[in-house]
């Protein structure tokens, strides 16, 4: 039975003394450390997204946030205390739209089964009176053992893009804010702009007025509409640098699609290499 990747606040509490229940703060930003230590959901272990979910190098040879080996991912879960029949539960202060959503398609990518993305995030959680906690946490070390050894969920890479962009078969899709995906405004990389023949679907557009997802029903008929029929194996999402594009990939999960492509260089690389933009 396939588990459902969104888990909401009440969900959480029902299962919060389970001793496989592994809780991960995922939160972002140049204080994100501090503030977790600061506050945070009781029990849950701080992940950093540029040591433990990226392998830094030159933005221009795979983006801002490339994967890190998968040998190397899995090491980090066993670190984290993650085996094969934990419970994850994932969580940033960005209703799951920043690193929370890239460390559950990373879980998915290597085949564990039972990760989900907490509705609402930190907000949502403080909103309802989870019990919350301050200073660090950790879980016992595991050793983790893959059934795999590659990522199983399917990626392109800059070449398979450029060939996209020539071929109006498919569908690239930039998840970034309308300013951003129109050169208006670049807060991050160096040139502003978008792929050539992306078409722009923020992932803000995932969520409600109150930061929780949309229903999977609501979802499932917007990314019809906006899919007209192409095939998963057609269509590649990404963003700035391979993070806030998994937010969408878990928003399609959600509502029951295929998991398209995913693009982890994404603009922070492609703005690197080509002028067409």
């Amino acid at each position: 039975m396939k588990t459902n990747p969104i888990i909401n606040i009440d969900e959480l509490l029902q299962i919060s003394n389970h001793s496989n229940l592994r809780i991960f703060d995922v939160r972002t930003g140049p204080n994100a450390k501090e503030d977790y230590q600061k506050k945070h959901l009781k029990n849950a272990v701080f992940v950093d997204l540029n040591t433990d979910l990226a392998e830094i190098n030159d933005p221009k040879n795979g983006g801002r946030h490339p994967l890190p080996t998968f040998s190397n991912f899995i090491k980090t879960l066993g670190k984290l205390g993650i085996d094969k029949d934990s419970e994850v539960v994932i969580y940033d202060d960005k209703n799951g739209a920043n690193a929370g959503a890239r460390f559950w398609w990373m879980l998915k990518a290597v085949g564990h089964k039972n990760v989900r993305v907490l509705n609402g995030g930190l907000q949502s959680a403080e909103n309802q009176n989870y019990p919350l906690n301050s200073g660090n946490e950790n879980y016992p070390k595991t050793d983790y053992i893959a059934d795999f050894n590659d990522w199983q969920l399917p990626q392109v890479w800059i070449d398979d893009v450029k060939s996209a962009t020539e071929n109006l078969d498919n569908l690239i899709v930039d998840v970034r804010e309308s300013q951003r995906y129109q050169g208006i405004t670049e807060p991050i990389d160096l040139v502003a702009g978008h792929i050539p023949n992306a078409e722009n679907f923020p992932f803000s557009e995932n969520l409600d007025e109150n930061g929780l997802f949309k229903s999977p029903e609501i979802l499932k008929e917007k990314y019809t509409e906006f899919f007209k029929n192409k095939d998963s194996k057609q269509i590649i999402f990404h963003c700035g640098s391979g993070v806030t594009a998994c937010h969408s990939l878990l928003a399609l999960d959600y509502a029951g699609f295929e998991i398209p492509n995913l693009y982890v260089g994404s603009w922070s690389e492609w703005s690197r290499n080509f002028d067409d933009v």
